[in-house]
């Protein structure tokens, strides 16, 4: 079939007026969702996704989030903030900071999801949040340090 035999017929009025009012709705959702002060981040696609609304300035201090395992052998191995491999993303983690800080057993959340994900690996015996900080001077890294945020000893 050649691109001339292509049988080309007009939308109806019907499939136009069903498009135009889904994409009105979808406009007046994302428009909504990204102007009102109650949305956060678990609206998203209809609010803003703050991870990606910014870039740092040239003198700012870049934080990464970060957790660590404290293995029964002494060793501390990194526990990544993603769901496939600790059950929770670094945007969840991220967006709760206070709350982890104030209540550490909700590191539970991470050893779980580890343990679940890895049961050949041996479960962690204390679980810490940190943050890698970055300082910047015009646009370079000039100096960086571990912050310690909160720490959870892993209890059965």
């Amino acid at each position: 079939m050649s691109g001339s035999d292509v049988d080309v017929r007009p939308i109806s009025r019907g499939s136009l007026a069903w498009r135009v009012f889904a994409a009105i709705v979808l406009v007046v959702l994302l428009v909504h969702g990204s102007t009102s002060l109650a949305v956060k981040d678990d609206a998203w696609p209809l609010g803003p996704l703050s991870q990606y609304a910014f870039r740092p300035g040239p003198n700012d201090t870049v934080l990464v989030t970060r957790t660590y395992g404290l293995m029964p052998d002494g060793s501390r191995i990194e526990l990544p903030l993603r769901v496939e491999t600790a059950g929770i993303s670094r945007a969840e983690v991220e967006a709760q900071i206070p709350r982890f800080e104030r209540d550490p057993s909700l590191l539970r959340a991470v050893s779980d999801g580890w343990s679940s994900r890895h049961p050949d690996q041996p479960r962690p015996v204390e679980v810490l949040l940190v943050q890698d900080r970055s300082y910047l001077h015009k646009g370079r890294v000039v100096s960086r340090d571990e912050v310690p945020l909160a720490q959870w000893r892993v209890t059965p």
